[in-house]
This record gives C-alpha cells, structure tokens and sequence, in this order.
C-alpha cells in the first residue's frame, strides 16, 4: 500500500436549471450539490455578485474554509509535537479576490486570525512561533499560489 498518495473524491451535481439550460447569462442559477460517501450534502452556488444564492457556500468561501481547517489541524499536530496544551482554537479568516478585466479573477492573499488558548503562559512564545511550522507543513496553504499571512493571537 502507498502511503505517499491520496486520492480524493466527490460528486457535483448543478441543479440551477430553470428550463432553458444556458440559453442566457441570466437563464439559469448557479445552484450545485456537492456530495461525498458517508457525508451530508452541501449545497452550493456561486458568489450573489456572481448571480449565486446568498444562503449556499460558494467556492471562494470554501477555499477560504479549507486553508482555515488546514492551518488549524496542522497548529494542533505541530502544537503536540512540541508538547504545547492546546485548550481552544477559533479563527476569523479573510481573502482578497481581484478580478481582471477579462472577466478571470484570482485570489492575491489570505490572512488567517487564529485565537489559540494554550495551558501553560510559559509556552506563549513557542506556540506563537508554531504558526509558521504549521503553515509550512499545511497541505492546502502549499498548495495555493497566493501569501496566506497570520495574525495569531495566544491566549492562557
């Protein structure tokens, strides 16, 4: 067995016809389901600047989603590894989206706002610096070809 690679699945179903197909920029939504085994569906769309529905996740918004979890699951390997007590982690995430006159557009930074309590204040430095071992070892912040910065907060 190859422990190296993983494979990834899942299905996407649009369900935004209205009718007409595409017969116009207008004519149909952008709704989507996006399924996987054994996991509740999630419903999709694209931005509402996009013509997408404001109470479904848009790509950009899950993009944004997997760095946060990433950066969180790979703070919390990195914070066991070094003996750090770990007691709450929140993050309030931004990304900045520009698009181009051409109508493509593409995302030129992300900045992750960690809030991580730890047990022991005499491990505040160590766990502030593990943000960095943390986004290196982060599978979809090496991944991305934009900056994800980090404005960490450490707490006791």
């Amino acid at each position: 067995m190859d422990l190296s690679n993983h494979r990834y699945r899942i299905s996407l179903a649009w369900t935004g016809n209205r009718g007409e197909g595409t017969s116009s920029y207008r004519s149909y939504g952008r709704d989507h389901v996006i399924t996987a085994p054994g996991l509740p569906d999630l419903a999709g769309t694209a931005d509402p600047t996009f013509h997408g529905d404001k109470d479904r996740w848009n790509p950009e918004q899950l993009l944004l989603t997997a760095l946060s979890q990433c950066h969180m699951l790979s703070y919390l390997h990195v914070a066991v590894k070094n003996g750090i007590v770990v007691t709450e982690y929140t993050d309030d995430a931004e990304g900045t989206l520009h698009l181009n006159r051409d109508g493509s557009g593409e995302f030129t930074s992300v900045t992750l706002r960690p809030r991580v309590t730890v047990a022991d204040p005499a491990h505040n430095e160590l766990a502030q610096k593990l943000h960095h071992d943390a986004n290196q070892v982060c599978f979809i912040a090496r991944s991305v070809n934009f900056p994800v910065m980090h404005e960490p907060v450490i707490m006791n």
